[in-house]
């Protein structure tokens, strides 16, 4: 008796998702249709006015300024999208920028492009110039320069559009920093030829330098910090990776940490034009051996920079200063560019050993043997490129 009635309630079941499933796709095709009528006939709908309230619009890569219309009409900003492409056609808008943008609801179409030209309704902008650390850095007879921990913090204010007097809300840099020490380096995105020495770092708080690359980066200003420190490692370790950065490090070698980490000596202590003979001078330095004493290294742990650096604090031991150790620094001291990088990749063929800038334009002078060195020093000495400012 069960087998017998067990048939028809199996067809009946049967019946039920196929009508459910004709129910939704008549449902999907009428809000379809909805929003076709909405959009492509008659008169554009509108709304009047700039707008209330916050929401966020992400523009990605690639989009048309008709995809921008829809995300706009997607997040409640606007009426229809042919409204706002017939407003913004030969605007700048025509050409936005991927990101986040803050929007208000509601708004008419024009008031939507007025939002999107406006520099300070973009939000979640990142830019880390080539060199650039994760804490800030004092440079000695200048200002401060803002490291990437305080820059994401910085993406991540967005401002209440209907309060444009009241104060932006922000992540605090520690927030940044406190993600970077107590999150597992493999749920931050830490690729897999770093992850032993992130781990073993011997400063927790600078443990992720290197990993994010130099350039523009586009980050969700309402995201958590792990979410955002994951984004930006992984996408500049793609970035990374792209240049053969593995495969390189074996044919000159180092492991691709090693060849990171040297890529941004590269980048602090070379021009563009002399990175692949810096490049060199390091693995010649470490082919001798001999220390490579190079003053960037010294400087990384100092609270305050420049290019000369004293007696004591070329003594000082720290895990970085390659005037106290032998070999290269634990990690990197900074994002080297990909041109550092590929220089690091592909370096020039020489003899040298030693190397000095000799003037402010930044000429610099190599050296096979260390007498010639000194000619050189003195060079940089005469032209007040060594003088210390403290």
């Amino acid at each position: 008796m069960s087998a017998a009635r067990g048939r028809p309630r199996t067809g009946g079941t049967t019946r039920f998702l196929l009508l459910a499933a004709v129910i939704g796709v008549v449902l999907a095709f009428g809000f379809m249709a909805f929003r076709n009528i909405n959009n492509q006939t008659g008169a554009a709908p509108d709304f009047d006015g700039s707008g209330t309230g916050n929401a966020l619009l992400h523009v990605e890569a690639g989009d048309s300024l008709g995809m921008v219309g829809d995300r706009l009409y997607d997040v409640g900003a606007i009426a229809s999208t042919r409204a706002f492409t017939a407003a913004a056609a030969g605007t700048p808008v025509e050409g936005i920028q991927p990101g986040y943008y803050q929007v208000q609801q509601e708004m008419s179409a024009a008031a939507a492009v007025e939002a999107l030209s406006d520099p300070e309704n973009r939000v979640g902008f990142i830019d880390v110039k080539p060199g650039g650390r994760l804490l800030d850095t004092v440079v000695v007879g200048g200002g401060t320069e803002k490291g990437i921990y305080t820059l994401i913090a910085d993406a991540t204010c967005t401002r209440d559009l209907d309060s444009p007097d009241s104060e932006p809300a922000c992540r605090q840099p520690q927030e940044i920093v406190d993600a970077a020490v107590q999150i597992d380096p493999a749920a931050l995105g830490v690729p897999a030829w770093a992850i032993n020495e992130v781990q073993a770092a011997p400063d927790p708080v600078r443990r992720l330098e290197g990993l994010v690359s130099p350039g523009v980066h586009n980050i969700d200003p309402h995201g958590e910090p792990a979410e955002i420190l994951r984004q930006l490692i992984e996408s500049s370790t793609a970035s990374y990776d792209a240049t053969g950065l593995a495969p390189s490090a074996e044919r000159i070698g180092l492991t691709p940490y090693q060849l990171l980490t040297s890529a941004s000596l590269v980048e602090k202590e070379g021009t563009l034009q002399d990175f692949d003979k810096v490049a060199r001078v390091i693995l010649n330095r470490l082919a001798e051996p001999m220390q490579l004493q190079f003053d960037s290294t010294v400087n990384y742990a100092l609270a305050d920079q420049e290019i000369a650096t004293t007696d004591d604090d070329r003594a000082a031991a720290t895990p970085w200063n390659t005037y106290a150790m032998d070999g290269l620094p634990y990690g990197p001291i900074g994002s080297p560019g990909l041109d550092a990088l590929r220089a690091m990749e592909n370096p020039a063929e020489g003899a040298w050993l030693y190397f000095v800038t000799v003037d402010m334009q930044g000429t610099t002078r190599f050296a096979d043997d260390y007498p010639e060195h000194e000619r050189n020093q003195s060079e940089a000495i005469a032209n007040g490129v060594l003088a210390s400012g403290r």
